[in-house]
């Protein structure tokens, strides 16, 4: 009988973990936070495969020049991984610290919807992002 009382405590406690660790939801769907340079095309595939999808525009914050820094505190305080075309000034700040929620490293691909479910595909696998720099390559 204890066991099974147990359980929903430790569901619940690891529901209840930092923002840092945060979990990739049910079926490998995770929570996004896109910026400017990542292309709205390849942001809507990404919701249409069921990912929880925020764009810079939506935020508010697009069109104002915000910081790479911002950016990714941005994001981190919204529980998000952040997905940039980016790579050099996202993942020197990577480097420079890993306590974020995740950012996500693309090379520019004109497939939109193949970008996107590269992107899936990358972070289908994991429990979290949190803290993980992952790169997603253009197929050759």
């Amino acid at each position: 009988g204890l066991g099974l009382l147990a359980f929903p405590h430790r569901r619940n406690r690891r529901a209840n973990q930092s923002q840092r660790s945060r979990i990739v939801r049910d079926h490998g769907m995770a929570d996004l936070y896109t910026n400017e340079n990542f292309p709205l095309p390849a942001a809507e595939e990404l919701r249409r495969l069921g990912h929880d999808v925020m764009t810079v525009q939506e935020s508010g914050l697009g069109g104002q020049a915000v910081p790479d820094e911002e950016v990714l505190r941005f994001a981190t305080q919204q529980g998000r991984a952040l997905v940039t075309l980016n790579r050099r000034h996202f993942v020197r700040l990577h480097e420079q610290s890993d306590a974020h929620t995740g950012i996500i490293v693309c090379t520019l691909d004109r497939d939109f919807t193949g970008l996107a479910r590269r992107v899936a595909e990358a972070i289908r696998d994991g429990d979290h992002l949190g803290g993980k720099l992952i790169r997603v390559n253009r197929e050759p």
